[in-house]
């Protein structure tokens, strides 16, 4: 199926069946590829149905997608005509592993720092509708981003301003390390229990073989989950701030995402949709381990074992000295903004748990966190700098 895929419009001519054959072909193309080059995979294989489903509904170039952090977008990447290209990844010359503009018009901004899109995307939006042009704009954000200020403030805007805009929330429950925070408590109220989002595989293949009836007594049930699922979920929190909730939504289930796109499509001023995705989707090794396979360099399929013998980098080294000197001075304390084991902080969390501070992807709010007055900087400023540079590194 993917050999057929050579452009977006491709993606559109697919049945629902063939798009599911086409989202685990993507997957093991993904894995061949990171396995050897190296790269961003679990976040990836979260988003296979999420991304298929994006281009079955909308129209780039025209229509714009702006991703979050962007180490999300090697599907998208492959339905816009770069499925070659990928294999470059992680190569001298090669594709980048973020959303370029000079790549593929279908790569409408540079995704660098996460947190961003939204912002970027309502001044799209904005732009849209001064010039009069007539498309869609949308943000893919992961719950994690959500954390960030920036972000927060975006929808803050974008709600009372009632700028026609979709913002996707891809809730996985991790960014880098897990979440942590009030946002992730609210996101946690919001979620819902496997038995409850998805019907019952078991029960819904037993209904639909009663012949004539079947299928009709499966889609009355659906309608009824979730006319009750709106009800009972609390989503008073972006209601509250002006935008329209949808959701959650099976991320994994491409005909069910189809539908809440068409709709969030159709309804007037911000909409938030809710989607449930599972980092490292269909390759178990990292489904048990997404932030190990957050970002990998190249590993054995089988084992999921590193093909390279890892050094220590600068993270690990910073990290080991820090809990040196933690040891002997009471008064040292690390702040890290939702990066604790990229910052190479894990040794430091589990020895000093009183002194470990993961405030999310918040790096303004932890500058000033790490500050004990206006006049000076106590020694946990000083520490929180110092991991700063780590992640800098």
């Amino acid at each position: 199926m993917l050999e057929k895929i050579n452009n977006p419009e491709d993606v559109k001519k697919l049945t629902t069946e063939e798009k599911k054959q086409l989202a685990e072909e993507i997957r093991s193309y993904i894995l061949d590829v990171v396995s050897n080059n190296g790269g961003h995979l679990a976040s990836n294989l979260g988003v296979v149905e999420l991304t298929i489903a994006l281009h079955s509904v909308f129209d780039l170039p025209k229509d714009k997608i702006v991703w979050d952090v962007g180490h999300q977008t090697y599907v998208h990447k492959i339905l816009t005509r770069r499925k070659e290209e990928l294999k470059t990844l992680r190569q001298l010359g090669g594709i980048a592993g973020f959303p370029k503009t000079k790549e593929s018009e279908a790569d409408c901004f540079n995704t660098g720092h996460s947190s961003t899109s939204i912002s970027v995307a309502l001044g799209m939006a904005r732009a849209r509708d001064i010039q009069k042009e007539d498309h869609s704009v949308l943000a893919v954000i992961g719950d994690g981003a959500l954390t960030g200020g920036m972000a927060l403030e975006a929808l803050n805007d974008a709600g009372w301003s009632q700028t026609k805009m979709t913002v996707i929330l891809n809730d996985n429950e991790m960014s880098i390390s897990k979440n942590i925070g009030g946002m992730n408590m609210l996101l946690s109220k919001l979620r819902t229990k496997k038995t409850y989002s998805k019907s019952s595989d078991v029960v819904k293949k037993t209904i639909m073989k009663v012949p004539a009836i079947g299928k009709p007594i499966v889609k009355i049930v659906r309608r009824l989950k979730r006319s009750i699922k709106q009800l009972i979920i609390p989503k008073m929190f972006f209601e509250d701030i002006g935008f329209r909730y949808l959701g959650p939504v099976d991320g994994h289930d491409i005909e069910e995402l189809e539908r809440m796109l068409k709709i969030s499509k159709q309804l007037e001023g911000p909409v938030l949709l809710h989607v449930l995705t599972k980092k490292g989707k269909g390759y178990k090794i990292a489904e048990e381990n997404p932030d190990k396979f957050h970002a990998t360099g190249a590993f054995d399929l089988e084992t999921g074992k590193s093909k390279k013998e890892k050094k220590k980098d600068y993270s690990k080294v910073m990290g080991e000295k820090l809990v040196e000197l933690a040891e002997k001075n009471n008064k040292i304390v690390a702040v890290t903004a939702s990066m604790k084991d990229g910052t190479g902080l894990t040794e430091f969390a589990k020895k000093f748990p009183e002194r470990f501070f993961d405030i999310g992807i918040a790096e303004q709010h932890a500058i000033r966190h790490g500050s004990r007055d206006g006049k000076r900087r106590s020694n946990s400023s000083r520490s929180y700098l110092f991991v700063l540079l780590s992640k800098s590194l």
